[in-house]
């Protein structure tokens, strides 16, 4: 297994790790309703994160016109799914969609983290 295939097998678990993290920070500034919100995130994130992964590597090894059409409808079904708890949370509990994006965006978080990691392992760098 090369490099690329570790990091993209480690950002889910870590997605998750660092929602686990602000959630239990979350706890001594916030209700614990807010951490549930954040660790509900940061979990969507990482699943679809996985989902994102195994659809775009079984499209790959298809023959390109039925991948695109594939791909393209799966990533709308995506789209809308992700949108359609966004507005759920919206319209139940307003007040907790901050914390639903905060544990969403450790997505952001987990990329930052590799990409410094991979930059500090680089011996030389590239001009």
């Amino acid at each position: 297994m090369n490099y690329e295939e570790r990091v993209l097998r480690r950002i889910p678990l870590e997605v998750a790790v660092i929602a686990f993290v602000l959630a239990i920070l979350s706890i001594l500034f916030f209700s614990p309703l807010t951490a549930v919100f954040i660790l509900a995130g940061g979990i969507l994130s990482a699943l679809s994160f996985i989902w994102l992964k195994q659809a775009l590597l079984r499209f790959i090894s298809q023959d390109k016109r039925r991948a695109v059409r594939s791909g393209l409808a799966l990533y709308l079904l995506r789209l809308i799914l992700l949108l359609a708890v966004f507005s759920i949370i919206i319209l139940l509990i307003p007040r907790m969609i901050l914390a639903f994006v905060a544990g969403f965006s450790s997505l952001v978080l987990a990329f930052s983290v590799e990409a410094v990691v991979a930059a500090a392992q680089t011996k030389k760098w590239k001009g």
